[in-house]
């Protein structure tokens, strides 16, 4: 997955609200045939969706479509509705073992195939949303060279926190441990742009921004969000600061100084910088789409 900073999730049978949806600056756009869609609207969405689909393939826009989940029995009928020019990924909720992956990339590449699609172009945005998802991180993102991303369903009283039980606290300090098992298992398997889920309270902007913090803290490098209000709060604590990139150029500025002296370490601001925290700091620069000329002394090639 490129790096999105917001995926702006909405209801594939509400046209209007799709139509506007483009328009918001978004990073990326999620149109959706699962939760927030009545039962009886689901065949209505899947039109509305691919529709979507034809128009996203001249306007340049980033598209996604969330399906029903495989338990659902819907997911079949979405596939077949969906897999169109202009179909980025899929975003597949509430996976709970490797299989799941497996069916739908054997599924997708035989759509693919037989409607003249490059075979493995469609990529996964892995939805974890249960305890056994969540435990089986790993197995499910190594599953397909499909997945392309994971997203951890963080939603207040949604379904992770159903199955887990757990309160909501103020400081997020019950997401701790499964923000931390998610990002591990995705950092293993290469994925460089893992999704903190959606934060409910869309009038909580602070809130908002707190949680997304968080996140970003423990290595996350977007969010799923619900309302266009929330898109501002997200790019902002996304996006590398100022004193984040003017920092990482003064350790590669300093530590390349130290090479050409014939050192291997150097202090910036107090702080000990080897081949390590360079490399650390051209990446940082590099998701703010800027590189450092100082390049030739880089170990850590494009580790995610």
């Amino acid at each position: 997955m490129d790096a999105l900073r917001s995926l702006l999730n909405t209801p594939a049978n509400r046209p209007a609200m799709v139509e506007k949806a483009a328009g918001y600056g978004a990073d990326a756009l999620i149109l959706d045939l699962e939760d927030s869609v009545p039962l009886d609207e689901k065949a209505e969405a899947r039109l509305i969706a691919r529709e979507a689909l034809g128009r996203s393939v001249t306007s340049g826009l980033v598209q996604y479509i969330r399906v029903n989940a495989a338990a659902s029995g819907l997911l079949v009928d979405d596939l077949d509705a969906i897999v169109a020019p202009g179909l980025r990924g899929i975003q597949l909720p509430k996976v709970a073992g490797p299989s799941e992956i497996t069916d739908v990339d054997t599924r997708l590449s035989a759509l693919e195939a037989a409607r003249g699609l490059p075979v493995g172009g469609i990529e996964l945005l892995v939805s974890l949303e249960s305890a056994r998802g969540v435990f089986f991180a790993y197995e499910i993102l190594a599953a397909g060279a499909r997945v392309g991303s994971v997203m951890l369903g963080t939603a207040e009283g949604g379904d992770l926190q159903g199955d887990m039980g757990y309160l909501t606290t103020d400081d997020d300090r019950q997401l701790a441990y499964l923000r931390a098992k998610v990002i591990l298992a995705a950092r293993v398997v290469g994925l460089t742009n893992p999704i903190d889920g959606v934060y409910a309270r869309v009038r909580d902007l602070d809130g908002l921004e707190a949680t997304a913090r968080r996140a970003r803290e423990f290595g996350y490098r977007g969010k799923k969000l619900i309302h266009p209000a929330q898109i501002d709060v997200v790019h902002r604590v996304f996006t590398p600061t100022p004193a984040e990139l003017d920092h990482a150029e003064r350790v590669i500025a300093t530590f390349e100084a130290a090479l050409l002296r014939g050192e291997a370490t150097a202090v910036v601001d107090g702080a000990m910088v080897d081949y390590a925290m360079a490399d650390t700091a051209r990446r940082l620069l590099a998701r703010a789409g800027r590189t450092h000329p100082a390049a030739a002394h880089q170990l850590g090639g494009d580790r995610p």
